[in-house]
């Protein structure tokens, strides 16, 4: 019998809906499984052009958007940002190197807010239990088509200007002089010597992209200080070389526990310019084009963590995104033997459901790719590009996350080459319950040698498995001795058994926990 047109399409779609629902139910059920107690689940939030934030607000309205947006993404069980505070040759805190970012008030550069933005991040974001990675541009001085008499007098482009080079419609520090990178470790020194974040993060800029015909201007840095290079793509390796190893060496030398992490291009070489390279035909690399060389930096051991930007998805042709999971895990188990480096992976959030390449428009792209970090084994987690993508949730695609991938808490990825000294547990813990929740107060005035704590709770009068993130209420910053944390989310009618461990510095867990018992009243 011949069905009407109409009728036949609406067969049809019900048909391609009832298998691409067990599919994604499949997937959810997979994710569940996979759920890692320790994982990367980091928000760039650049302020760079004000991708991210708006311009001109006051103490008032800008402490409020930080609570927004942290809620937000303690809601999405995000436990990482990584906040962009130089976006140029500028700052988002007060410093006594580097002007105001123009960025923050949309007035000309250095002019003061009032206020700390850098502090009252790292305030709010430690209590939500979310780390903080200060992000740095280390060569920019402008955006293209800004002019060095827009700049504060007090820039260091205007005190030194033998030090500024003119390329692609904006201007450069030059890489090549030793001063610049004196002046480099000055300003992350200062940051984290002010500043209790977990970590100083660089991203894909450093020797600006290629522009085809047009070649960097420092030649005559290269005859001035390249003595021992035959060729001046090497020395400039080198230039960013030392500059990562002496930026490490600087953190490690104020405080041993901050981590170094760079998130540079996904591509290191192609296969054609290099036999170890990547099967990929990627217009620029890191080696060639950006003189990054992001394998020498894990040999070295000079960067706590790596996060390639690999923002293509599964199948594409030049630069697949499995092929590139592969090569990177590859690198990490290869040179990282004497000092391990962390693996995590850039998402390009801002691709979905906006590029050519029309797997972008699945909206479980991204969500595959992170199943496929997790089964990869090596890499430990995602740096999502940025938190604007994150909020527009284009075709649905953050609720993905939220509801099928990211479904329990997670602690960061621990650092143990940096300090692997065992925390003790805490020393009391006291419950009690009251209004519908239960208060827990952790007393650790005898020793503290824990940075935060993890909250595990389970039914009942007896302690669960703590390998199980299921099991995980909340990760707490410890304040002062005496921390308190406050459950809200019990049922009634049930009895709870709460394990309370410790992380050090560089995220070591103790080996027991701290149980307490609340039973049904």
């Amino acid at each position: 019998m011949k069905m009407k047109k109409g009728l036949k399409y609406i067969w049809i779609t019900i048909l391609l809906f009832s298998l691409i629902v067990p599919m994604f139910n499949s997937q959810a059920k997979a994710a569940e499984q996979m759920n890692p107690k320790h994982e990367m689940r980091a928000a760039w939030i650049a302020t760079v052009q004000n991708i991210d934030i708006r311009s001109g607000m006051n103490e008032t309205a800008y402490t409020a958007w930080v609570v927004e947006t942290l809620d937000f993404l303690k809601g999405k069980n995000f436990n990482a940002i990584i906040y962009q505070v130089k976006p140029t040759s500028d700052t988002f805190y007060p410093s006594n190197i580097d002007p105001w970012s123009k960025y923050i008030t949309g007035k000309s550069q250095d002019t003061n807010p009032g206020y700390d933005p850098l502090a009252i991040m790292i305030e709010e974001a430690h209590n939500r239990g979310i780390e903080v990675h200060a992000w740095v541009n280390p060569y920019r001085i402008t955006m293209p088509g800004e002019t060095l008499e827009s700049l504060a007098d007090k820039n260091v482009a205007k005190k030194n200007p033998e030090w500024v080079v003119y390329h692609g419609r904006q201007y450069y520090l030059n890489p090549g002089i030793p001063e610049v990178r004196d002046y480099l470790i000055s300003v992350v020194e200062e940051l984290v010597e002010n500043y209790d974040i977990e970590a100083v993060h660089m991203d894909d800029y450093f020797y600006p992209y290629r522009i085809a015909g047009q070649e960097f201007p420092d030649q005559e840095q290269y005859e001035l200080y390249g003595e021992g290079f035959d060729h001046i793509d090497d020395w400039r390796r080198d230039n960013v070389n030392r500059l990562v190893a002496d930026l490490n060496n600087a953190i490690k030398n104020k405080k041993e526990w901050v981590q170094f992490g760079i998130s540079p291009f996904g591509v290191w070489r192609n296969i054609a310019n290099d036999p170890t390279g990547s099967r990929t035909t990627a217009g620029q690399t890191n080696y060639d084009d950006l003189y990054a060389d992001t394998r020498q930096w894990i040999k070295d051991g000079s960067i706590d963590y790596i996060t390639p930007q690999i923002y293509w998805s599964r199948g594409f042709a030049a630069a697949d995104y499995t092929i590139l999971l592969d090569w990177w895990s590859n690198e990490v188990n290869t040179y990282a033997y004497n000092t391990p480096v962390n693996l995590y992976i850039g998402t390009a959030d801002y691709k979905v459901a906006d590029n050519f390449d029309q797997n972008w428009y699945n909206p479980y792209e991204l969500a595959g790719q992170i199943l496929d970090n997790r089964a990869n084994g090596t890499a430990l987690g995602q740096m999502h590009f940025s938190l604007r993508q994150i909020i527009k949730n284009n075709i649905g695609y953050a609720n993905i996350l939220e509801n099928e991938i990211y479904t329990t808490k997670a602690i960061t990825p621990a650092t143990p080459w940096n300090n692997d000294s065992l925390p003790q547990k805490p020393n009391t813990v006291h419950a009690q319950k009251e209004d519908g929740q239960i208060t827990l107060t952790i007393d650790d005035k005898k020793h503290s040698d824990a940075r935060r704590y993890v909250i595990y709770r389970f039914e009942g009068n007896k302690e669960g498995d703590y390998n199980n993130p299921a099991n995980i209420v909340d990760v707490i910053y410890t304040k002062d001795g005496v921390t308190t944390f406050t459950d809200t989310t019990i049922e009634d009618g049930k009895s709870y058994t709460y394990g309370v461990t410790s992380l050090s510095n560089t995220g070591v867990e103790s080996k027991h926990a701290r149980a307490v018992r609340v039973l049904n009243q």
